[in-house]
């Protein structure tokens, strides 16, 4: 039982660094101090950095996001900031975001017709 409590606790904190990710809005611009601090903030609640994220080979980052206990919906959610970040000026994670997807499509045994357009989008960006 405190094995499911503590993999709730962390669900709930993953799905708020999530939520508050997803919630930056991101213009085709450079990136400004207070936002770079902001993402940068969220991304150390799974070990990483922007340095990092440019780094980070597509396998390696899902490897990261594994171990960070991400489930396949918060893995997908992890995607879409990606492609949200992608219009910031100098950042392109759209490969990365596309392998997270194909990822997520392929390991969780279920065909999602939501990831497939996403896979579909991704592919043509």
């Amino acid at each position: 039982m405190l094995n499911k409590g503590l993999r709730d606790d962390e669900s709930v904190r993953i799905d708020n660094v999530l939520k508050t990710l997803r919630a930056l809005d991101f213009v085709p611009q450079p990136l400004t101090d207070d936002k770079k601090f902001e993402v940068e903030n969220q991304l150390k609640e799974f070990g990483l950095d922007i340095e990092s994220l440019v780094e980070y080979q597509n396998e390696e980052l899902i490897t990261l996001l594994v171990r960070c206990h991400l489930d396949f919906n918060q893995l997908e959610q992890f995607a879409d900031f990606l492609m949200e970040f992608s219009k910031v000026e100098n950042y392109n994670f759209e490969d990365k975001a596309l392998a997270i997807y194909q990822y997520i499509q392929r390991e969780s045994n279920i065909f999602s017709f939501a990831v497939n357009t996403k896979i579909a989008s991704a592919k043509n960006k």
